[in-house]
């Protein structure tokens, strides 16, 4: 098997520099790459978040190059908090780093709380981007209608208990949206699925053997 490596990177965002990591193969030519966007920066979220890392995780199991990054203000990146307009381009820039690393490949974006309601908008938009993986998107108080119109392969994960997310107003939206779609709810979970990261690890990973089925050799277990 080929030999797993991260690397450090800093990419060139519009408030400054924006820390990030980037997981690859020793021998990577991957088919599909992915971005990861972590929870809200003024609740602690960094790109280090146990959900971040376990989906990253996943997808990077998977064959996929994956890049993680702190939204401005947070860890190194430079700049402050914007309230979600500044953090979009933050993604906008992520994708831009990953799309000159690995050429015409199509771009999965994922995102965890904050990072779903901010990445998925951009990824919505962005013509790069073949398919959305919202993680514990926050309904109850964040507005997703962006996702009406958006007509690309969407996977939404959510705590059975997510108290920023319940379960009639996550139903509500999703009957609204375009297909291609699917929802799942990890029974009994709160939304950072605390003890239940593997059921959405799981669910995660049987979705992605279907938007791509020639991604079934499974990379090396990470230990860090």
């Amino acid at each position: 098997m080929p030999g797993v490596f991260h690397r450090s990177v800093n990419l060139r965002g519009p408030a400054g520099q924006l820390e990030a990591l980037l997981w690859t193969s020793r021998l990577d030519n991957p088919s599909v790459v992915a971005v990861v966007c972590h929870p809200h920066p003024l609740f602690g979220g960094t790109m280090h978040n146990k959900v971040v890392y376990q989906a990253a995780k996943t997808l990077h199991r998977r064959g996929m190059a994956v890049l993680r990054f702190n939204f401005r203000g947070v860890g190194l990146s430079e700049g402050i908090h914007d309230r979600g307009s500044g953090e979009a381009a933050d993604v906008r820039a992520a994708l831009d780093y990953i799309a000159a690393e690995f050429p015409s490949r199509p771009i999965l974006l994922a995102g965890f709380s904050f990072g779903a309601w901010v990445g998925l908008r951009v990824g919505c938009e962005d013509a790069r981007v073949a398919n959305l993986v919202g993680l514990g998107i926050p309904v109850n108080d964040s507005d997703f209608s962006y996702l009406l119109d958006c007509a690309k392969p969407k996977l939404f994960l959510i705590g059975g208990r997510d108290q920023f997310a319940s379960r009639d107003r996550v139903e509500k939206l999703f009957s609204r949206l375009s297909e291609p779609k699917q929802l799942f709810f990890v029974n009994d979970a709160d939304h950072f699925f605390t003890n239940h990261l593997p059921e959405m690890a799981g669910a995660l990973d049987a979705w992605l053997v279907e938007q791509y089925p020639l991604l079934k050799t499974l990379m090396p277990e990470r230990r860090s």
